[in-house]
């Protein structure tokens, strides 16, 4: 597996990283905790260091199946966590990026994942009621401590990430970021991390499944399964936005991959500091994610791939008017 480095401290990490939240959390049906950490462990075998959870997946069941499958590798691996929500009766209950709260996650997240530090903790959402300055400024002294080597913002506007990195250096972000959300693009994401030296960890890389050519109009989403509230998984939207699978089988066609392999080469061409994180349940789909590393995209690839994309409209916002205003901020 190649490598790539996160952010001007140097966390290096595998090309593409494991997300962890769907094992267990989001999608209606959840493996059992041995066959999450079975495959946890496989990806490992494969060349995979770089995982990601949360103490809001589950909650806290997620980060617990993590720290077991990982601890044999401790050493050779980075976990990756969040903070910034009340969970309240085994539910999250809005934001909560108080210092004293931040804290108090970073001690329960080091317990459930059984480690000494956490290699990276970020913000999970930007919350409008603490300055940003405080949060950083909580996350350097756990830094200072020892408890966390390196901090990240989820899904923040360009300027709260510039205040933070004022207080702390940023290593990386995390945003949504695909063929079908684009925003980075635009919004200033990537200018600002390329100009200020921070990594970019792309999450839903593969449009939360659709990109995958695994979905379309007559897909039955699952109760309890979270697409079933996001515009873009309304039959009629995806049946809209099936242009982009057939832009991705195309190519996929050509170079004797899958759409799933090229969108997330796509995504790497993009920029050597960009890491995508996919999930998956399944070894077969966790083997095909990483084999995307291998799938070269030439800038004649590229250039087809905007050109066609460009003229493609992406039906439906990425999640529910209610859950836009959290991110950007």
């Amino acid at each position: 597996m190649q490598t790539r480095t996160l952010g001007t401290l140097g966390l290096k990490v595998s090309a593409l990283g494991f997300g962890c939240m769907g094992l267990n959390f989001g999608y209606g049906t959840a493996v059992s905790n041995d066959k999450g950490i079975a495959l946890i462990r496989q990806a490992v075998e494969r060349g995979v260091t770089f995982f990601d959870t949360a103490e809001v997946y589950g909650p806290f069941t997620n980060e617990e199946m993590v720290g077991q499958a990982l601890r044999p590798v401790r050493d050779d691996v980075v976990i990756a966590t969040k903070f910034g929500f009340n969970i309240v009766d085994g539910k999250q209950a809005g934001l909560n990026s108080r210092p004293d709260h931040i804290r108090a996650v970073a001690e329960a997240s080091l317990k459930r994942l059984g480690v000494e530090v956490i290699d990276l903790f970020y913000q999970h959402r930007v919350d409008p009621d603490i300055p940003i300055e405080d949060v950083a400024g909580a996350v350097k002294d756990l830094i200072d401590a020892g408890k966390v080597r390196h901090f990240g913002l989820s899904e923040p506007g360009a300027a709260t990430v510039r205040k933070a990195h004022v207080v702390q250096p940023v290593t990386t972000l995390q945003n949504e970021y695909s063929l079908w959300t684009r925003g980075p693009e635009t919004n200033g994401i990537l200018e600002t991390c390329e100009e200020l030296g921070i990594g970019l960890v792309a999450y839903s890389p593969l449009g939360k499944g659709f990109l995958t050519g695994a979905m379309s109009k007559d897909t039955t989403i699952a109760k309890g399964d979270f697409r079933a509230s996001l515009p873009r998984f309304t039959p009629e939207a995806m049946q809209a936005n099936q242009a982009l699978v057939d832009l991705l089988r195309r190519i996929a066609q050509a170079k004797t991959a899958t759409p799933a392999q090229i969108a997330l080469a796509w995504l790497m061409a993009q920029k050597p500091w960009i890491v995508p994180i996919p999930g998956t349940t399944k070894l077969h789909r966790l083997e095909e994610n990483l084999a995307a590393a291998e799938v070269e995209l030439t800038p004649a690839d590229l250039a087809d791939i905007q050109t066609a994309a460009a003229a493609i409209t992406v039906e439906g916002d990425r999640y529910p008017a209610h859950l836009m205003t959290t991110v950007g901020r």
